[in-house]
């Protein structure tokens, strides 16, 4: 049996990053506990410290498919290139010019989410599709693919 896998990323604020995320993936912030109608209300009746709030975040596919992605806060940040990237599959099925302006106009979309663009690498068939390579807003590589 196949196991499923959840991707944590460390960060700075697990708020913004898994809001970034949510829009990127068009997943939903994971809902909170119980009967709580907030994250606020259900880390109220916790205990949680109103400074500790923000530690941690997550974020779900709302159809249930996809991985789980888990934000926690950490007091460092990003030092090196990451070894291990998100490709964000954009233009499913596209080739060509077709699927580079697909590429193109969701690089605009995550830029105005607070996504940088990197690099762009022009297809090159008959292996390489082409793609877009970005960071998220706290500088994690990923590719728009």
């Amino acid at each position: 049996m196949a196991r499923s896998v959840q991707i944590t990323f460390d960060c700075a604020d697990p708020a913004a990053l898994a809001a970034f995320w949510a829009e990127a993936l068009s997943y939903q912030v994971q809902a909170p506990p119980g009967d709580f109608e907030s994250w606020e209300q259900a880390l109220e009746a916790m205990g949680v410290p109103p400074e500790n709030r923000n530690d941690a975040s997550a974020v779900v596919d709302p159809e249930g498919s996809g991985p789980r992605l888990f934000f926690q806060r950490v007091p460092e940040h990003k030092q090196a290139k990451n070894r291990v990237h998100l490709d964000v599959r954009a233009a499913p099925g596209l080739e060509g010019d077709e699927r580079m302006a697909a590429l193109e106009a969701e690089a605009v979309r995550l830029g105005s989410h607070g996504a940088t663009r990197l690099d762009r690498h022009e297809p090159a068939p008959p292996l390489a599709a082409g793609h877009i390579v970005m960071a998220d807003p706290e500088g994690n590589e990923f590719c728009l693919d």
